[in-house]
């Protein structure tokens, strides 16, 4: 069997899968590939999957897999498995990491000072306890969000059409009911055909005013022009967004010229314990299907 990592994961992946055979990073043998692990820069799709006529599996090291042709891979013949408990710590700090940067006015704090300016009297604060949380999504790195803003005091709800009950978090009712109510908003959606410009100019319209909408999910999920407008007239106090509709996004993308946003470039599950975790279920995954096979 080889194994070709086509992506960046853990230094000691290799060793530890040498086990079920040769492992590569070599991509000119992607033609000879029987497993190729995959993040979020190589894109699976039908054309590259016919440049690999041997690859019986496609791991994607984190939570989507929008990036994989999927069709495509069903056709072919490849499993497609993804690692969705890893990263649920990773992003779930930074999309905290960012709720708490927000109203502490961390960056303009720090730009401030470093510009030799004592803005003391113009940075006010707010605090995170008594404010209202709404998750989009309560999968693994939402829960894992819901319990830190639990803990700081907050006051959680969350909408996801596929879950009834996540106690002891409440249920709203709707999207719509979720971002008119609630004072923060964490996105944490895959991209699907559904959920492409779920948060668009009419969710944003009725929003409460002075929201901060935080996405770690995916970039495509928000209407970027849409969100734009919000942010000028100040229904969006803040967007905060670690995610992109691509991988860097182009240069014209509304949301870089943007008032009122933070902006990181995709670190959301590029932690050193992430890497480890993410490694052992890959490990897991190539374990099981080579006793299927």
């Amino acid at each position: 069997m080889l194994i070709l990592i086509c992506d960046a994961f853990d230094p000691g992946l290799p060793e530890k899968l040498a086990r079920f055979g040769e492992v590569t990073n070599d991509m000119n043998r992607l033609g000879e590939a029987d497993v190729a692990l995959i993040r979020s820069k190589t894109k699976a799709t039908a054309e590259w999957q016919k440049q690999a006529p041997n690859l019986k599996l496609i791991i994607r090291g984190g939570v989507g897999t929008d990036n994989i042709d999927k069709v495509a891979a069903k056709e072919n013949g490849i499993r497609v498995h993804n690692t969705p408990k890893a990263s649920g710590i990773a992003v779930a700090e930074l999309a905290f990491a960012m709720m708490i940067a927000v109203p502490n006015h961390i960056i303009e704090a720090h730009n401030t000072m470093a510009a030799g300016e004592w803005a003391k009297k113009q940075l006010k604060r707010t605090e995170l306890c008594g404010k209202k949380l709404g998750t989009v999504g309560i999968g693994n790195i939402a829960r894992e969000l819901a319990g830190r803003a639990a803990a700081f005091g907050m006051d959680v709800h969350f909408y996801d059409p596929y879950v009834d009950h996540c106690r002891p978090y409440e249920k709203c009712a709707g999207l719509a009911e979720l971002f008119a109510t609630c004072d923060y908003v964490s996105m944490h959606l895959p991209l699907t055909p559904e959920t492409e410009h779920l948060i668009d100019e009419e969710i944003l319209s009725g929003a409460r005013d002075g929201i901060v909408v935080v996405n770690t999910g995916r970039g495509k999920t928000v209407d970027a022009d849409a969100m734009v407008r919000a942010l000028e007239s100040g229904k969006v106090a803040c967007y905060a967004t670690d995610v992109w509709p691509s991988d860097p996004p182009p240069d014209d993308y509304p949301i870089l010229k943007a008032p009122n946003v933070l902006m990181a470039p995709h670190i959301g599950a590029s932690t050193r314990e992430n890497l480890l975790r993410i490694g052992d279920e890959v490990e897991q995954i190539i374990d099981a299907f080579v006793k299927e096979a």
